[in-house]
């Protein structure tokens, strides 16, 4: 059977556990040598009975499955759901909530909210050189609303207006290529342009709406501003990208995950940066198997263990 291109093929493909460890180890192995992750050798065997491979070497954990030294590294959780929990995230356009994964995969809520996690991280964009052309930029303000809050949380988290107790997000979008957003403290002038620095190439150029944080940086860059006062577009001034990708991540943190935590966000944002940039478009005929392949393809040196997601690092792992 040839590799999955929908939801329905991935599951009956992924339903057999040969399948799972062909398709892992040719992302994780792209040249087809298969090598040991502890010592780096390639002279290994694998044992069709374990679904294992065994390095000749003789070292410690010598032993290894096609999930040693990914996300999904000490997980008793078959490939099988592993693998349609990623399609999911990868192709729901706004998110798959872990209650969701929980009643769709026949696994307890808390596994699935530590899947998801893992695959965010393998979701997690490396930042690979800086945007350029013509760049918007922006931030806004991520949290619950006041109204749809009982009253005693309300009292507990709501202490002044406005966005006192709200989490801020910087974004800054290549208009027809990629978007990336940061967790930022507040929207002081110091910290919005040390982040537009960061991660815009000089002479780009920049627009934004009229926040005072953003005056000065006309010495780097063609910097132009609209001021939503008086109107959202003028010409190819405007901040739109933006605000659609605003618009898409908070239908997904308010519409399916309903609540999340301020030091989790990050990781939210990672999962809608991911989709985001690998969308389909006219220049790039993007399918939901490319996008699928491409979060696999990121899976490999990366761990989150549990003790790590909750702030208890150092405790013992509940998986």
């Amino acid at each position: 059977m040839s590799e999955p291109k929908s939801l329905q093929e991935a599951i009956v493909y992924f339903s057999n556990p040969d399948n799972c460890i062909d398709y892992l180890a040719i992302h994780r192995w792209p040249s087809g040598t298969v090598s040991c992750p502890t010592c780096g050798s390639n002279s290994v065997k694998f044992s069709e009975k374990r679904r294992t491979w065994q390095c000749s070497s003789h070292h410690a954990k010598r032993e290894f499955s096609v999930k040693v030294g990914t996300v999904m590294e000490d997980s008793p959780i078959g490939l099988d759901k592993w693998l349609a929990a990623m399609w999911l995230v990868t192709n729901c356009k706004n998110g798959v909530s872990s209650y969701e994964i929980e009643r769709d995969l026949k696994v307890t809520q808390k596994s699935a909210w530590f899947m998801l996690h893992r695959i965010r991280l393998a979701m997690q964009d490396e930042n690979s050189g800086k945007l350029n052309g013509h760049v918007e930029v922006d931030e806004t303000f991520i949290g619950g609303k006041a109204r749809n809050m009982h009253l005693d949380k309300r009292e507990r988290r709501i202490t002044g207006t406005g966005g006192k107790d709200k989490t801020i997000v910087f974004g800054a979008l290549e208009r027809g290529g990629k978007v990336r957003t940061m967790v930022v403290a507040d929207r002081k002038r110091g910290t919005l342009q040390t982040c537009v620095k960061e991660h815009v190439e000089a002479g780009s150029a920049l627009y934004s709406d009229a926040l005072a944080s953003y005056d000065g940086l006309a010495q780097d860059y063609a910097h132009q501003v609209i001021d939503h006062a008086e109107k959202y577009v003028d010409g190819k001034i405007h901040t739109q990208g933006l605000d659609n990708f605003w618009s898409l991540l908070k239908r997904g943190i308010a519409g399916t995950y309903v609540s999340v935590e301020p030091f989790h966000l990050f990781r939210y944002l990672d999962e809608q940066v991911f989709r985001y940039n690998n969308r389909a478009t006219k220049e790039r005929n993007v399918t939901d198997a490319d996008r699928f392949s491409m979060a696999v393809s990121k899976i490999v040196g990366k761990r989150l263990t549990f003790a790590e997601l909750t702030g208890k690092v150092g405790a013992a792992e509940a998986f």
